[in-house]
């Protein structure tokens, strides 16, 4: 087996864009969480709580679609969220899509976490520009084109 050339591998590791956006999203990323962190809180979860309020009754297929996301991330980050009633299922008659809805305590929550994302907004801007941000809404909506079309 041929062993990775030095330019092979400087290539890769100077112009991966895999590796650009994960950095990128975990420093973002950590901007939110960081910040959302003493309500108990990660901006996973309150992407999730926002769909869901947008949603009004959500089913897990519908946010799994919205956020890109498998079905066990999605379980896996709703069940903190209704142990600590900002969530709830509604009863469906097939039990296993159940879906679920914002609870009061969810909204009330929504409305505290809104300074917190405000200052990793605001954080997050910083270091994008506005530029960078341009670029991400760029290819935000590409994404969302084609996706419209696949």
């Amino acid at each position: 087996m041929d062993k990775p050339t030095t330019s092979n591998i400087d290539t890769i590791a100077r112009t991966c864009i895999a590796v650009r956006l994960r950095l990128l999203n975990r420093v973002v990323t950590n901007f939110y969480d960081d910040a959302l962190r003493p309500l108990g809180l990660k901006v996973s979860q309150l992407n999730i709580l926002i769909v869901t309020a947008k949603l009004c009754l959500a089913r897990p297929a519908q946010v799994c679609d919205i956020l890109q996301l498998d079905t066990s991330t999605l379980s896996r980050n709703v069940k903190p969220l209704q142990a600590h009633g900002w969530l709830e299922v509604v009863p469906d008659e097939d039990a296993r899509t159940q879906p679920f809805r914002l609870t009061p305590q969810g909204r009330r929550l929504i409305e505290k976490a809104v300074p917190a994302w405000e200052e990793a907004q605001r954080q997050a801007t910083e270091l994008l520009g506005d530029e960078g941000i341009a670029l991400l809404d760029k290819a935000a909506k590409k994404l969302r084109q084609a996706k419209a079309q696949g």
